[in-house]
């Protein structure tokens, strides 16, 4: 019989409350509380903590303090990234983000599902599905992504948009839902 983790990791509807995944939060809550409390003129203790957090940082990519995530080793952020201010990246699934991307502030990626019917949800029954954002993408302030969402290359998410399902390359979707409204070349 499969674990809770191990069923977490493969996507499957799992329970939160064992150990090992307690484990994992109580560390990513150190990790993320030593990055968002290391002093303003220490960036190398920042970027320390958060290379410790996270399953992996590209080069010249940069998070700005308050960051707020459930486990940390399950986001990827590419090269040349910019997170703003009171990001919060749920990573019960993998979270990738590709080069170049730029993440404005309050800006949310929920991978955690929960069950529809009340019997399940009321016995803290979840599973999670991952969220992909591609190279050179733009997140406006405020916006949502919620889980299983791909955001492609180039794409541009208005602030306060809502994203529950795929983003194609080269657009800029606005709304809730977000929905294309505009090509770009």
């Amino acid at each position: 019989m499969r674990s809770m983790r191990e069923r977490m990791l493969a996507g499957e509807p799992y329970l939160a409350n064992e150990p090992a995944i307690i484990a994992d939060l109580d560390r990513a809550t150190q990790l993320m509380e030593r990055f968002n409390t290391t002093a303003a003129n220490d960036p190398l203790g920042r970027l320390a903590a958060l290379r410790e957090l996270l399953g992996s940082l590209g080069e010249d990519t940069w998070i700005r303090p308050p960051f707020h995530c459930d486990y940390g080793w399950q986001i990827h952020l590419g090269p040349r990234c910019f997170v703003n201010f009171n990001a919060v990246f749920l990573d019960v699934a993998r979270i990738t983000i590709g080069a170049d991307v730029q993440i404005g502030p309050n800006v949310q990626l929920l991978t955690p599902t929960h069950p529809i019917e009340p019997g399940p949800r009321r016995k803290k029954w979840e599973a999670a599905k991952p969220i992909t954002i591609g190279d050179n993408a733009w997140l406006g302030g405020g916006a949502v992504v919620l889980a299983g969402v791909t955001v492609g290359a180039n794409t541009v998410v208005g602030a306060g948009a809502v994203v529950t399902r795929d983003l194609p390359p080269n657009v800029v979707a606005v709304g809730n839902p977000a929905r294309p409204v505009r090509t770009l070349e």
